[in-house]
């Protein structure tokens, strides 16, 4: 028992010294701005540029509209999978796996080849058409983790009965939707929406070949011309990532509303 418990923290131990001596080391050099002293210049630096201001903002507001719009997607399909196709069930988590295992680089080439300037939908030869591609490839890239984590929330509650109750005393499709599987499956929702928010926050691929001005395009563009500003992003960025987490985690442990009654 006592041997087990001791290879069991010595495997913790090492796989935190793993994860953390890097993150450790990156921090203490951002710190090295000012000759002979520790200091914050770097994030200072960093958080005066406009450009980040500007990067940061441009991906904060499209990964909002991309959770959006990938919630609008995925709630409904899975709880209409799980409810009335549940033979489905396998074909539909198979479609949403396919963001896995294709390229970022591939899919986005493929818009690129699609809408281009000579295609006859030239979403790419306007800023706006731009960003709207940008945002439905990041919804692919989120549907995923978006899909798994609202068909755990499903699984957990008894969604036919709760439906069953709605319909009875008069509720519409759109109804139940809203005011009865919505609050249940709250956590699973939010669940992926924070993780889709940290994929489109560090996205560079997608975002540096449709030329748009995001955070992943400036993370590298300042690592190719600066020294310490790229290792206070870096640390930034960690920091917005295990935030999102946190948030997973916290909202992850609420049990539902009805659950709770």
């Amino acid at each position: 028992m006592r041997r087990g418990r001791l290879g069991a923290w010595a495997a913790v131990g090492l796989g935190a010294v793993y994860l953390l001596a890097p993150l450790i080391a990156t921090f203490e050099f951002s710190l090295r701005m000012r000759r002979g002293a520790y200091s914050f210049d770097a994030f200072r630096a960093v958080f005066a540029s406009g450009k980040f201001h500007q990067a940061f903002l441009y991906s904060t507001v499209l990964a909002l509209v991309t959770i959006v719009v990938a919630a609008a997607i995925v709630v409904p399909t899975a709880c209409f999978v799980r409810l009335r196709l549940p033979r489905l069930a396998g074909i539909v988590e198979f479609i949403t796996l396919l963001p896995l295992v294709i390229p970022a680089i591939v899919l986005v080439f493929g818009y690129i080849r699609l809408y281009g300037s000579s295609s006859v939908l030239p979403l790419t030869s306007t800023s706006l058409g731009a960003d709207a591609l940008l945002m439905f490839g990041y919804v692919g890239l989120g549907l995923p983790y978006m899909y798994r984590a609202v068909d755990t929330a499903l699984q957990a509650i008894d969604a036919r009965t709760l439906t069953e109750a709605a319909e009875s005393q008069g509720a519409g499709p759109l109804t139940i939707l809203i005011e009865v599987m919505l609050p249940n499956i709250r956590a699973g929702v939010l669940s992926g929406a924070f993780l889709t928010f940290a994929i489109v926050i560090g996205e560079f691929t997608m975002a540096s070949l449709l030329d748009r001005s995001a955070f992943g395009p400036y993370l590298q563009l300042i690592g190719a011309s600066r020294a310490y500003e790229p290792a206070a992003l870096a640390i930034i960025a960690f920091a917005l990532t295990w935030a999102c987490l946190g948030l997973i985690q916290l909202v992850g442990g609420a049990p539902p509303a009805a659950a709770r009654r």
